[in-house]
């Protein structure tokens, strides 16, 4: 049967790439500018909370987060993402994607300024309204996923669509990298303003009272960009798409994108029935598990196993800076100078393999299609880890480290080119537009389970295996960094299997990549994998 379309949606998919289209990438980007930027400045302060908070008058090593501090502060704001990406996933669907866009990044603003304004009596005060603060703003980050994957997916041309949705996550890069910057201007203006010793030569002195302004002042900034696109997000009209299909006004639909596209269209109001007709299922029921149970599978699974190797890595350059001297001893620095040592090593990773990464996926995305770039990932990630796994102690020699530092900066230029950014595409564009925002926060809900277990499992896994820094890092012996790899390499195998389960939705309109019924008739999935129940 050949493929039929309301007229405005036709337009959308074969519009060539214009103004709207960068419009509406720039709307969505800064939202994932913050985002990142909120999400990984923590990791630039932690040691710096630990210094300020929990220093021990006498201890030989500076002051360190607990465990269980340190736990709560990293994980509290993967489990407020958790909340918002199924919350504002349902509720995209439920009452459109435009309702709670804006809401979204109100939420992203608050936690980020509120944040910076963690107050208590004790140390353990401070810490526990700053993980309070850092929920919302996790919540509020959580929710901008759905929404932003499915709006840009709905805006978009079937030619490039891959490559908008790509732009939107890629500037997650430029927030991981901002934050960098910004960590490394304060800490070196605050460095030179006060000039501390370092702790073996003071320890008082070496975190001067002025430090505290440090960690507030980084992650407060991660406000400013969300603040600008407020504005822009609550003028943005509702999708053809959710307009058209599943709130069922053709007529408004229409409305709305002759204003995007500058084209007068016709409702076709009556044809809505044909194209709306038995699209009642739910994502629970047995008609959605029959025809993309598989799809949900393996849009969930990819991102849950990506995730665990993703911020495992994260985990894991604490260790490996260690290893190769990237950073020296902790006692042999101020508070500021090792903040600023650490967003340093963190700035070099970003620029030679986090951001590459992010670009090639647009360049390549709408040429090779999404599984192709996600299989490349997933198994390039699997080889140079067990290259660096199986030569780990010559490479961590003097003379060798450069070839360790390349090739750990390699597996993150092959998460973002790969699963890293297709996890994020997928999902907006395989599901039928009654169910795609929940599918998509599903999907990245998984995704931050496979954080969270990444975080603290390979937090205590990656510890030396002799216990020889229990006392340096507060952490018993775990499996150490070698055997870690390892098992990382297995997690991207998996990875490998479960992309086999999606369909390949490059070049072809959202509804034929979905299934969207005709006149009440199911269509042609294509590639698609139907569950037979």
């Amino acid at each position: 049967m050949a493929r039929q379309q309301l007229q405005v949606l036709h337009a959308l998919d074969v519009a060539r790439t214009q103004r709207y289209h960068a419009w509406a990438v720039v709307i969505a980007g800064m939202g994932f500018f913050a985002d990142a930027y909120d999400i990984f400045c923590i990791t630039l302060v932690t040691k710096l909370l630990g210094r300020i908070y929990y220093q021990v008058p006498g201890q030989r090593e500076p002051g360190m987060l607990p465990r269980r501090i340190e736990a709560a502060i990293n994980g509290v704001t993967f489990c407020g993402m958790i909340v918002g990406q199924l919350l504002f996933g349902w509720l995209g669907d439920k009452v459109g994607r435009k309702m709670f866009y804006g809401k979204t990044i109100m939420l992203m603003i608050m936690g980020s300024f509120l944040s910076g304004l963690s107050f208590g009596n004790t140390a353990d005060g401070v810490m526990a309204t700053l993980c309070f603060f850092r929920f919302w703003l996790g919540v509020g980050i959580g929710g901008d996923y759905p929404l932003s994957a499915t709006i840009i997916s709905e805006y978009s041309n079937k030619r490039t669509r891959g490559s908008l949705i790509a732009a939107v996550f890629a500037m997650e890069g430029f927030g991981i990298l901002a934050g960098c910057i910004v960590t490394l201007v304060v800490s070196a203006t605050f460095q030179a303003r006060f000039n501390p010793p370092a702790y073996a030569e003071d320890h008082m002195a070496s975190v001067p009272p002025q430090a505290d302004y440090v960690w507030r002042i980084i992650l407060m900034v991660g406000a400013i960009p969300a603040v600008f696109t407020y504005r822009w997000r609550v003028m943005m009209p509702e999708t053809a798409r959710y307009t058209a299909l599943v709130a069922r006004d053709a007529e408004k639909a229409a409305r709305d994108m002759s204003k995007v596209l500058k084209v007068e269209f016709s409702g076709e109001q009556d044809k809505i029935e044909g194209f709306t007709k038995d699209r009642d299922y739910g994502v629970f029921s047995r008609r959605f598990a029959r025809r993309h149970g598989w799809h949900l599978v393996g849009a969930v699974a990819s991102w849950f196993v990506l995730d665990i190797v993703f911020y495992s890595q994260i985990i894991l350059q604490e260790e490996i800076f260690r290893d190769i001297k990237w950073i020296p001893e902790a006692n042999s620095m101020s508070a500021l100078e090792e903040a600023y040592r650490v967003a340093r090593a963190q700035a070099i990773i970003a620029l030679c393999g986090t951001l590459p990464g992010y670009w090639f996926t647009i360049a390549f995305v709408d040429v090779v299609g999404r599984k192709a770039i996600q299989f490349l990932g997933f198994t390039m990630m699997k080889g140079l880890m067990l290259v660096v796994a199986g030569f780990y102690h010559q490479l961590t020699q003097p003379g060798r480290r450069i070839w360790l530092v390349v090739m750990y900066a390699f597996t993150f230029f092959f998460a973002n080119f790969g699963p890293n950014s297709i996890t994020f595409i997928i999902p907006a564009e395989i599901f039928p537009a009654h169910v795609r925002t929940t599918c998509h926060g599903i999907s990245s809900a998984a995704g931050k389970v496979g954080a969270i277990v990444g975080t603290f499992g390979f937090l205590y896994a990656s510890q030396r295996a002799d216990g020889s820094n229990e006392t340096e890092t507060g952490y018993p012996s775990g499996i150490g960094v070698r055997a870690s790899l390892f098992v990382l390499a297995a997690c991207n195998v998996l990875g490998i299997i479960f992309t086999c389960l999606l369909p390949e939705p490059n070049g072809r309109s959202l509804e034929e990549v979905s299934g969207e019924p005709i006149n009440g008739e199911d269509a042609d999935l294509g590639d698609s994998k139907v569950l037979p129940l």
